[in-house]
Formats: C-alpha cells, structure tokens, sequence
C-alpha cells in the first residue's frame, strides 16, 4: 500500500454528530410536544415513566436551543466542515398526527442551519433520532401500527420541501437496528408482560424500512441533488475460536445488524432473514407494493457509527463472561482493554467493519458516530487533558485511514458528541465525549459554561491537516 492511496480525498466531511434530544433542552417551549426521549429519565434501556415525576437530564440537556450561536462558533473554529444533527420530530409535528407543522419548530432549525451555512460548515440531518412523538405512542401503538408511516413520511416531505435549499446530506433513522435491542427507544413499542415480542419488533422493522423509501423517494423528488442515507449501529464479531460453531455464531450476530443495511440498501429481505421468520413463526404483514418501492428506493450511502467490537462463543463457560456496550452484549475479548463503561476499545475493528460494509454495498461509507465517553477532570488552572480521548480518537483515524488505502470510499466523519452531552444510554452527563466541555453535572446544577478540552485544539489540526497530521 502506497502512501499516496492512504490519503483523505479533498471534501472529506470532518465535523461532529449530536442527537437533538440529548442537547437540545427547552422540551416544551415554542410548542413542542412531548417525544420518548422526554419520558425516560433513565436511559433508553430503561422502563419510561409517562407521570414525569422522575428527575430527567433530557428535558434541559445543555441547552442548545438557546445556546446554539455560541456551540456553532466553537465548531467552526475547530474548522467543522459537517455538523450532523437531528431535527425533534416534536418540534415539528408535536403529537406526531398534526394537520399542520409548527411554525416555530421549522423556524428554529431554519435560524440554526442558517449559523451552520454562514460558518461554511454543511449539515447533515437525521430525520428521526431516538425520539417520536409520545402521542403516536399512546394512540397507535408505535411502528408497528402501519398509519405511523403516513405521519413519518408527512414530516420527512415537511422538512425536505422546508430545508431543500440549505441541505443536502439527510439520513433516515439513526441506528436502525437499535429496535431490537431497545424497542421503546427504536419504535415506542411497548409489552404488557415486559418480554420482547419478536413479531412486533420485525413488522416495526418493516414499517420503518418502508419508511425510509419513501423517504428516499420524497428526497429525491423533492431535492434532486439530495443524498440520503441509512444509519446502523455497527460492530464487528470475532469468533471466539476457530471452532465452526463460533465462526458461525459470529456470522449470526453480524447478520442481526447487517439484515437492517441489506434491506436499505439492497432493496429487499435477504434469504438468511426469510428463513429465520419462517423458523421462528413471525409473519411479516405487507402491503402491494412494498416490495417494489423497497427496490425501488435504496439509499445513496451507509451511515454507521462505530464504537467496539464483540466476540461470540457457543462456549457454556463464556456466558458469565459477557460484555455489554452501545446497547450489544458479546464475550470479552481478552486482546482489548475498555473504557470505564467496559466497552472494549478496537480501533483495527473500524478498518474491517468499513472493509465489511464497502465489500458487501459498494457505495459509500459515512462513519457519523465514534468517540469515548469518559469522566473528565477539569484542574485548577482550568485545563482539561483528555489525552485518552486523543489516543482513542487517533488510533481510530488512523484504522479509517489505512481503510482508505484498502480502497474503501469513504465520504467524511463526524465524532460523537463533540460538545458533551447527555448521554443516550444512562441519561447522565459525567460519561462526557466532547471536545467541549459543559460545566454541567447528572443533576442538570452547574454554569453551563463551554470549555475547551486539550482535544480540542487536536482535532482542529486533524481537520486542518485534512488528515495528515494525526
């Protein structure tokens, strides 16, 4: 490998990722309704208390609604050339089944894409982000009630024909296949008995991959030089051992990912996925022509975030020996170290997922999700020295480089979390990822004041180098 081919290409999209509910705040000002997010104060694998008498960091997160002048400012003097964001479907449409669009809400992400835009900096929207509105919930029953599509693809056209002129980069549901992990955040499913019911889930899943095409479609139509993109969560798994039975038990536990990028992708359900319906008596209930416009209507791109890798055993011994992160759980790699949340750190993982993904689509890549959450120190002279955010981060770089050089396309990459934020996963802020810190605890007290990490000024020559200077 030449180290002329181990380059990023001119326009690679450096910048940082967010999710609207997890920074936002203000969660019922200017006429938003209530969404998930709103109702679970303890993280996205946890039970919602729709009584709202739980404390939730959720509601005010750091406040970017008012603050996002001062946050874009930042950004763009880390040289930030793409910002991807999500818009809260509750700003928009606040029951999820309005006749009309909230004014204000469209104003909002009007005011902050325009900051975006005159700091040249482009946006890269997620429609949907681990948030619906609660109404769609309580009335229908979440996506797997098929009339949730009809109102997610009225607010997909709403903001696609409000925003055609100032963005061009769109992504249709962030980590898809979070639904089988965490149905309640992936698609405001509820069981009375509290167990998974795997029929729900699937025909869930196949509401929202119809939901992306027609998304796809309507972007198309709407901004021709649109790209729109799918969204997984994704992770290598390592067999265990060279025994058949783990190689093929980590075969299993990629598909559960790869099944959600196959349909979007491909345009249709692959053989593996048709089997195990059949096999598991789960009847996937569709409409004429969903086939078609799932064919029809493939994605430009593959969005994914990266964190980890997992390994599978059929082992006995290794089921005490479990690891969870990012909503997954594997077996322990004895090879890795992990973060103080215990998710293993591989950076030589991100090279064979990107080689897996380019492999598999042969369209472009998007890394839009990859970072360490940590507890931060700030010292008495006011200096944060994350440097273990810098070594993960530059390792990782380093692993998307030599992918580059392997002959993966790869269109940019946005860090979670460039300004910290509440976290997804535990709803607290101590588990902070950015590159800007927020004086701000678990117990939303604090000044709220912005301060630059040793990180920051890192990254800002990552960008500037365009790579180079890692």
């Amino acid at each position: 490998m030449s180290s002329q081919t181990r380059k990023f290409p001119d326009g690679f999209l450096w910048g940082g990722a967010v999710a609207a509910n997890q920074l936002e705040g203000a969660y019922q000002e200017d006429g938003k309704g209530l969404s998930t997010a709103d109702v679970s104060p303890n993280g996205i694998m946890s039970p919602p208390d729709f009584s709202m008498t739980q404390f939730n960091l959720y509601h005010e997160g750091i406040d970017f609604y008012h603050k996002y002048k001062e946050d874009i400012a930042l950004f763009a003097d880390m040289g930030f050339k793409a910002f991807r964001f999500s818009i809260a479907w509750t700003r928009i449409f606040p029951n999820g089944d309005d006749q009309e669009p909230n004014e204000k809400g469209l104003q909002f992400y009007d005011d902050m894409i325009d900051e975006l835009r005159r700091h040249n900096i482009e946006p890269v929207v997620t429609i949907s982000h681990y948030e619906m509105p609660v109404g769609l919930v309580k009335n229908y029953g979440g996506w797997k009630n098929r009339q949730v599509v009809n109102f997610y693809e009225k607010f997909a056209r709403t903001i696609f024909t409000r925003y055609k002129d100032k963005v061009r980069f769109w992504m249709t549901f962030n980590e898809i296949n979070v639904l089988l992990h965490a149905p309640f955040t992936g698609g405001g499913l509820l069981f009375e008995d509290g167990q998974k019911n795997e029929q729900d889930i699937y025909q869930a899943a196949h509401h929202q991959f119809v939901a992306s095409a027609l998304a796809v479609k309507a972007g198309h139509e709407i901004i021709p030089v649109s790209q729109i993109g799918c969204m997984i969560a994704s992770m290598i798994t390592y067999p265990y051992s060279s025994r058949p039975d783990d190689m093929f038990a980590a075969l299993t536990q990629d598909r559960k990912t790869l099944f959600f990028s196959d349909v979007q992708s491909r345009g249709y359900y692959p053989t593996y996925m048709s089997n195990y319906f059949i096999e598991n008596n789960i009847d996937i209930k569709m409409e004429n022509g969903d086939l078609e416009l799932l064919q029809e209507n493939t994605v430009d791109y593959i969005g994914f975030s990266y964190y980890m890798s997992f390994v599978a055993s059929t082992a006995p011994e290794h089921e005490a020996a479990k690891t969870a992160g990012n909503l997954f759980e594997g077996v322990k790699n004895p090879y890795l170290q992990a973060s103080e949340w215990g998710w293993q750190i591989d950076p030589k993982g991100l090279r064979t997922v990107c080689n897996q993904l380019y492999d598999r689509y042969q369209k472009p890549l998007f890394i839009v999700e990859n970072g360490l959450g940590a507890v931060d120190k700030v010292e008495e002279d006011g200096t944060i020295n994350d440097d273990y955010r810098i070594e993960y981060l530059r390792e990782h770089i380093k692993e998307m480089k030599n992918a580059i050089g392997d002959g993966v396309e790869i269109m940019g990459y946005t860090s979670w979390g460039p300004i910290d934020l509440v976290s997804a996963s535990t709803a607290e802020l101590k588990k902070r990822y950015g590159f800007i810190y927020v004086d701000r605890d678990s117990q939303g007290q604090g000044s709220n004041e912005r301060i630059k990490k040793k990180s920051f000024d890192w990254y800002k020559q990552i960008i500037a180098t365009n790579g180079e200077d890692l």
